[in-house]
């Protein structure tokens, strides 16, 4: 049955299928983090589908939230109507909002994905303000339908100025730290300020408090308060996609609390339908100048999702899932870091909460064929205290997807994400114990040593330049 499903799937199913190709299994059951295949092996899974499994597979709060519909003979899709299931989604959701958002809230359901919230939230600022042109960042995964995409980096049928996003390990300013998120913000300033930059006044600035799609990057928790400051003091609401950072994810419920900021617009989608189809906007009251029927969809009333989804946000909140997840995420950070001393191919380790990365490099590259930096007396220099640091080695796309092969044959589901598809992504769910994050951690640090090992062995297959696997404008989720 495994090998004519896999057969079948690939003669049917359309090219642009992803997870299918590096994750050639078929789920048959499925419970907390363990996946069972039809060839009767079992994994842990890590990829949680694309983080919209906060509980695990199959938790018992939300098998009984979705039992508990359909066995009230309730009707399961009703548009937009009111009914006390969705009323009870929405009080929980209210419940969990920062500060700030939750007195003067309004909600939009959206459709089941995220890439739906998205379009609504570009549509909405865009009706709110008067204006046309979005802020969005480098590296950022905000979907797949065309606003989303031109977002991302995408498309190029609507007006958006890229900005820089700020990072460590590959600092676009070759500084990192707190000088290169300075920089950032600097330069994001300048654009806005300056009547001579081609950017007119936005409808609204997007941004992820953690690109996860982008290689799992966190923000700087300054850097996020000095965007939340700039959009408020010019009159741009301010999106956070949420999608993928929400409900616990990052060590916070939401990943914009680390922050203590509130944003204009939440999108979130993923964890909160308890593993079911839901997508929402939650966005201040002064920007809810839509007329009736300005925003619609058909499939905006899923009752089982919405049923599921409270449970799920209630049980993250009840049992400070979100603080746990801290916590592991943390002690799983620290010990994963110590692949970077052992194996010279894993390039850095980051991450938040349950959302970690590590970065895969090709460690036989030669760091010196970066430019040099200028002499100190060159008028281009920067002061010693922001000296460029050492540029990393290139990404090397092709031993990632090695590491995931060497995962998924010791029973480990990873993810790839980042600008090269170079990062492995965990995405536990936060129910994970600590004996499940320890079998993850050795499973992890097996594949790294076996694929460390093939490439020292046989060298690397392909040119440190060479994408085998899509990058993340092209992933789903």
């Amino acid at each position: 049955m495994h090998e004519g499903i896999l057969r079948r799937q690939s003669a049917r199913e359309s090219s642009a299928r992803t997870y299918a190709r590096a994750l050639p299994i078929v789920p048959v059951r499925a419970r907390g983090l363990t996946i069972e295949g039809a060839d009767g092996r079992r994994y842990l899974d890590c990829l949680s589908g694309a983080g919209t499994l906060a509980l695990g597979h199959n938790h018992p709060v939300v098998l009984e939230a979705i039992r508990s519909v359909l066995d009230s003979g309730a009707p399961l899709s009703v548009l937009d109507l009111a009914t006390p299931v969705k009323d009870a989604f929405v009080t929980e959701l209210f419940r969990t909002l920062p500060p700030g958002l939750a007195d003067r809230a309004r909600v939009q359901f959206c459709g089941p994905a995220g890439t739906d919230a998205v379009e609504a939230a570009l549509k909405l600022v865009r009706a709110a303000t008067g204006r046309s042109g979005i802020l969005a960042f480098t590296g950022a995964y905000h979907g797949m339908t065309a606003g989303a995409l031109a977002a991302s980096g995408g498309a190029r049928d609507i007006q958006v100025a890229r900005l820089p996003y700020p990072q460590d390990y590959r600092c676009p300013f070759g500084v990192g730290g707190r000088p290169g998120a300075e920089f950032a913000a600097r330069w994001t300033e300048s654009l806005l300020d300056d009547p001579k930059s081609g950017v007119p006044l936005p409808a609204g600035m997007i941004l992820e408090p953690v690109q996860g799609e982008g290689g799992v990057i966190p923000a700087p928790d300054d850097w996020l308060r000095r965007m939340r400051r700039l959009t408020a003091d010019r009159s741009i609401p301010l999106i956070a996609d949420e999608v993928q950072t929400g409900v616990g994810r990052t060590g916070a419920f939401w990943a914009v609390d680390h922050s203590g900021i509130t944003p204009d617009v939440m999108v979130l989608s993923k964890a909160i339908g308890g593993s079911l189809p839901l997508a929402v906007i939650v966005y201040r009251d002064d920007l809810d100048v839509w007329q009736p029927g300005a925003h619609a969809g058909t499939f905006r009333g899923n009752q089982l999702a919405m049923a599921a989804g409270t449970a799920t946000l209630a049980y993250v909140r009840e049992n400070a899932l979100a603080e746990r997840a801290a916590l592991l995420g943390t002690r799983m950070l620290t010990q994963l870091a110590e692949l970077t001393h052992q194996f010279p191919c894993v390039g850095d380790v980051r991450g938040r909460g349950l959302m970690i990365g590590l970065e895969l490099v090709d460690p036989d590259a030669d760091p010196a064929t970066a430019r040099p930096a200028p002499p100190a007396d060159h008028p281009d220099a920067a002061p010693a205290a922001l000296a460029p640091a050492r540029t990393p080695p290139p990404a090397a796309p092709e031993l990632a997807a090695a590491v995931q092969r060497e995962c998924l044959q010791r029973g480990l589901i990873v993810e790839l994400g980042g600008r090269h598809a170079s990062v492995v992504r965990l995405l536990p769910p936060l129910t994970l114990s600590d004996e499940q994050a320890t079998a993850v951690l050795d499973r992890l640090a097996d594949a790294v040593a076996a694929a460390a090992r093939r490439h020292q062995s046989h060298g690397p297959q392909h040119g440190p330049h060479q994408q085998r696997h899509p990058g993340p404008a092209q992933h789903t989720g």
